[in-house]
């Protein structure tokens, strides 16, 4: 029989995967459809004058060398006034397409400035952009020109004003002594009367502008004819061809901002100062621009202008800046020509150059404007300034000598007499009033010698002065840099320019005394150094008999008394100094004059450094280290030498610098010094002061380290408030001098020391609770006093029922019928000996300091419980 199998059934799925292809090309063309709408690009309109230079789907829009667009479409605007281009922006320049943004067209151009565009020459015409700020748009006006100052090119551009462009154009230089530091970028006309001409300057040498600066048209040849020559000047070839720009700036003012104006000068005559003022005259016959104005045969300016006036001729003139201070109120212009008469022609080169205008000094207030006068003053009419002059003694010079400036008769001496006071000679002088503003604050006057001899290694110079001088004598003004003499001012006279220097930092000079324990090899004279600078000397040298000590008084000069304060340290000079160490030896040779007659030198320590400022320090090292000086007394058998270190627990704190055997030939007294850092606690009147030398015996060797070093000090720091420079040398210290201050300081007494020693310690219930710091002889010699502390957290623990007891060693008590019994502290006891206490009584008085106590031999057993 044929079975029949059962039907199977299928649960059909509710989704196949099959629907998952057309999901995902669902999802991707999506994608790409955003994507292409995304990056699509922005479409935007610039209005461009026309469309030269410009093809569709050919040209494109760059930024700085970056394609960021292409032109679609050109159009002509509605109003028939240029063209509509369209141009289809990518897409990430979107984000700079603001009110601000610039575009132009950019093609190769050629000119004397150079070219520009180069690129475009290769790529084709292309439209730049320069993104900005403001708000999204779409609608764009191109320009006319590139702007002044491109993206990349860092610097800053200032605004000059003139009055014509002159042969300035888009890319004329712009130098600073004759270094080309920028250009002209663009001009544009400022109303109908002024040309404003942006000019960019280089980031590099931006600084050099500054908001005095004078800026000056350079372009071209600048030719200046007249009766008196021809002067032609041109700045460079390239400023001749193209034109250029120059300008001059002071060191002191703030530098120029971006957008600052100037104004830019006809040429550097003008821009670079003096000062215009306006003579009058009746006529102008000989006198036009060009004009000399001439002082004492020096060109001091000269004649810009000349035009009508109600009352004749106007001159507009120009006085050099060097001069202008010479315009007083009293100042003198008049006009000068050749000159005939029976001797023959003066000044004959005027017969053809013209007349020129000559200058007399003035005092009083500046003016600006002067009669010009036909003819020359007469002097005889004229005021004559009087003077007064003082010196020690009479330098030859009598009635009638010539006073003089520079070789330039300006005065003569009126009368030599002796003062009142008979303690000085009086000159009276007479200057011409033209020569009256030579006359200043700090003027002094010198004698001319009637021979002069400067010998040196290059040979011998002689000069001889004229017949005058040798007879009479002569007086020469040395000028000073003050303002106008005040009337009634005694000036005085020196025996030479040497000495008048001399003199006048003396008067300046800061006069300060210093204490050293020796003369230190000075004498009066001996130069003082700054970083081997003179800046002063050694005024005087005294010995003070009241502490064996040398005064030294200084005198430093007025340009540096800066230096002086709070925290100057001097010292000694040596003539020759050696600094030798593994990297090599340094030889420090001072300065000749201080090698053969001593000398000092200061230095300035951080600021807020507490320093010995009146003290003269051996070496720069105890200077610079801020040392304190201080005496030791030790005794004649004392073992100490200069150069032995003074030390605290092994550190070097101090030195000793000189030590000598005083008269009584019993005691040594030391010299030396703590340095800075740590002299506040070794200078106070209880700190302990303990010679160091080896002691050889058969228990061994102390200080062992002094058999190399040498002996040393040992030094204790105090606790008092009161600081002392002098202390006694002890050949042992106090046992209690470095306890600290909370330390319980007692003595036991016993007939014998036993194994006690220095360093022992002090046990409470097995816990050591202090130490033995020194034992010696009572007074009595009968017994041995230890001299022992409870540190301070443990005193408490002491009072007057405690008791002391030896630890040391092994304790053996035999009974004929108790049997042996042996007693043993800690190994450290048995070894280095020890001292136990024990308190009776908790509620008993507190122990008193420094009390003397028992050390019984053993303790009881009531106390060990």
């Amino acid at each position: 029989m044929t079975q029949i199998e059962a039907p199977k059934v299928v649960k059909k799925k509710l989704f196949s995967p099959v629907w998952l292809l057309p999901l995902v090309a669902l999802a991707l063309g999506a994608w790409l459809g955003i994507k292409s709408i995304r990056e699509s690009g922005v479409e935007i309109v610039i209005h461009f004058p026309s469309a030269t230079g410009i093809d569709v789907a050919k040209t494109l829009v760059k930024y700085q060398g970056l394609t960021v667009g292409k032109v679609t479409d050109i159009a002509i605007d509605d109003n028939l006034e240029g063209v509509n281009v369209r141009v289809k922006m990518d897409y990430r320049a979107g984000p700079y397409l603001k009110d601000d943004t610039k575009f132009w067209l950019v093609t190769p151009k050629a000119s004397i400035t150079g070219v520009s565009g180069l690129d475009a020459l290769f790529s084709g015409n292309y439209i730049a952009v320069q993104p900005g700020d403001g708000d999204s748009r779409t609608q764009f006006e191109a320009e006319r020109e590139a702007p002044p100052l491109l993206p990349g090119n860092e610097g800053i551009v200032v605004e000059l004003a003139s009055d014509r462009l002159g042969s300035l154009d888009v890319g004329s230089s712009v130098l600073f002594r004759q270094l080309p530091v920028g250009r002209v970028v663009s001009y544009r006309l400022e109303g109908n009367r002024r040309v404003i001409i942006s000019a960019f300057i280089q980031e590099q040498y931006a600084h050099l502008v500054k908001a005095d600066s004078r800026f000056w048209n350079v372009s071209g040849i600048a030719i200046d004819a007249s009766l008196a020559g021809v002067q032609i000047k041109s700045e460079s070839i390239s400023s001749l061809l193209a034109g250029g720009i120059s300008f001059s700036s002071s060191d002191s003012d703030r530098s120029a901002k971006h957008g600052d104006s100037f104004m830019l000068y006809e040429s550097e005559a003008n821009a670079l100062g003096g000062r215009v003022i306006r003579l009058n005259a009746k006529d102008a016959d000989g006198i036009g621009a060009g004009t000399q104005v001439l002082y004492r045969g020096l060109v001091i300016g000269k004649v810009l202008d000349s035009h009508l006036s109600q009352d004749g001729v106007e001159l507009e003139v120009k006085i050099d800046d060097d001069y202008v201070q010479l315009l007083g109120d009293s100042a003198r212009f008049w006009r000068e020509g050749a000159e005939l008469s029976l001797s023959g022609i003066k000044h004959a080169a005027r017969l053809v150059t013209g007349d020129v205008i000559a200058f007399m000094p003035g005092l009083g207030m500046a003016r600006d404007s002067f009669p010009l006068e036909a003819n020359a003053p007469d002097p005889m009419n004229m005021a004559r300034h009087e003077l007064l002059l003082r010196a020690d003694r009479n330098e030859n010079i009598s009635e009638g000598a010539e006073v003089r400036y520079r070789n330039v008769a300006i005065g003569t001496v009126k009368s030599v007499s002796l003062a009142r006071d008979l303690d000085s000679v009086e000159y009276r002088l007479e200057i011409l009033p033209e020569f009256a503003p030579l006359l200043t604050q700090g003027s002094y006057f010198v004698p001319e010698s009637a021979l002069s001899i400067d010998a040196s290694l290059s040979g011998v110079k002689m000069s001889l002065g004229d017949a005058k001088t040798l007879v009479s004598g002569a007086l020469s003004l040395i000028q000073g840099k003050g303002q106008p003499l005040p009337p009634g001012t005694v000036l005085n006279l020196y025996a030479s320019v040497d000495e008048a220097d001399k003199q006048q930092a003396l008067a300046g000079r800061k006069y300060l005394t210093l204490s050293s324990h020796d003369g230190a090899d000075l004498s009066q004279g001996s130069p003082v150094y700054y970083k081997k600078m003179q800046v002063g000397e050694v005024v005087s040298l005294d010995w003070r008999a009241s502490d064996d000590s040398f005064a030294i008084k200084l005198a430093i000069d007025k340009a540096f008394h800066s230096l002086l304060g709070a925290n100057t340290v001097f010292w000694r000079n040596s003539a020759v100094h050696l600094d030798a160490g593994l990297t090599g030896i340094k030889v420090d040779v001072a300065p000749l004059k201080g090698m053969l007659g001593g000398s000092i030198s200061l230095g300035i320590l951080p600021e807020q450094s507490k320093v010995n400022g009146k003290h003269l320090y051996d070496t720069e090292a105890l200077a610079m280290a801020k040392a304190s000086a201080l005496s030791l007394t030790l005794k004649a058998d004392a073992r100490i030498s200069a150069g032995a270190a003074i030390r605290y627990q092994g550190h070097q704190v101090g030195e000793i610098t000189e030590v000598r055997l005083d008269k009584d030939l019993t005691h040594l007294n030391a010299k030396g010094y703590l340095y800075g850092d740590y002299a506040d606690h070794f200078n106070r009147d209880d700190a302990q002061f303990l010679l160091v030398d080896a002691q050889i015996s058969l228990r061994g060797i102390e200080a062992p380290e002094t058999l190399l070093t040498g002996p040393f000090i040992s030094v204790l720091p105090g606790r008092s408030d009161t600081h002392v420079d002098h202390f006694e040398v002890d050949s042992s210290i106090s046992p209690y001098a470095a306890l600290p201050k909370d330390a319980l300081a007692l003595t036991l007494e016993r007939p014998n020391l036993g194994s006690i020693k220095r360093g022992s310690q002090i046990f409470y219930r097995g816990i050591a609770v202090g130490q033995v710091d020194g034992y010696a002889l009572n007074l009595q010699g009968d017994k041995v006093q230890l001299f022992v502390h409870i540190d301070g957290r443990y005193r408490e623990l002491i009072n007057q029922s405690s008791v002391f007891y030896d630890l040391s060693g092994i304790s053996v008590d035999i009974g004929l019928f108790s049997g042996a019994r042996v007693q043993t502290g800690s190994l450290e006891t048995i070894l280095a000996g020890g001292i136990g206490v024990s308190t009776l009584d908790r509620n008993a008085p507190a122990m008193v300091e420094g009390s003397l106590l028992p050390l019984l031999t053993k303790a009881e057993e009531a106390w060990l419980q």
